[in-house]
C-alpha cells in the first residue's frame, strides 16, 4: 500500500482508480503533515491523529496507530502537500470534505494552533476545495468540541 501511494505521489500514471486504503493513507499523511508543520510533533498530536483515524475509519487503537505509522513514512517521503490533497480531493465526495478539514483542525489543535499551522490549514482547505468560510466553521467546531 505504501509503495502504491508513493508511486501516485510521484506522479506516475496508474490506470486503476484510487483504492480506499490509499485515500485513508493520504488523509492520515495530511494529518501528520499538519502536526509536523510547527516543527514539534508531540505525543498529544500522535494520540489525536490515532483517535481521529479510529473514529473516522472505525479502527481499533492498534490499527489506527499502524495507519499513522505508515502515514508518517509516506509524509516523510512525499515531495509536496499538493499531491496528498489531490488524492484526498479525488477520493472524498465534496459533501464530506468539510469533515476532512475539521479533522485536520482537530489535529492542529492538539497542541494549540500557531500561525504556521493556521496558514497551512487554510492552504490545505483551499486545495481540497473547501472555502475559507467553511474551513473557518470547521475550525470553530473542532475547537468547540475538543476531544
Amino acid at each position: 500500500m505504501l509503495t502504491d501511494l508513493l508511486r501516485r505521489l510521484a506522479g506516475e500514471p496508474s490506470p486503476q482508480p484510487l483504492h480506499p486504503d490509499d485515500a485513508r493513507l493520504a488523509m492520515a499523511a495530511l494529518m501528520v503533515r499538519v502536526a509536523r508543520t510547527d516543527g514539534n510533533y508531540t505525543e498529544n498530536e500522535r494520540n489525536r491523529i490515532d483517535r481521529v483515524l479510529a473514529v473516522t475509519y472505525g479502527l481499533d487503537a492498534g490499527a489506527a496507530a499502524a495507519l499513522r505509522g505508515e502515514a508518517e513514512a509516506a509524509e516523510a517521503e512525499a515531495p509536496d502537500t499538493v499531491r496528498f490533497t489531490r488524492l484526498v480531493k479525488s477520493a472524498v465526495p465534496y459533501e464530506h470534505r468539510e469533515d476532512v478539514v475539521e479533522a485536520l483542525w482537530r489535529v492542529a489543535a492538539a497542541d494549540g494552533i500557531n500561525a504556521d499551522e493556521h496558514g497551512f490549514l487554510r492552504l490545505v482547505a483551499n486545495l481540497v476545495g473547501v472555502s475559507d468560510l467553511d474551513s473557518g466553521l470547521a475550525r470553530q467546531r473542532a475547537l468547540k468540541d475538543r476531544e
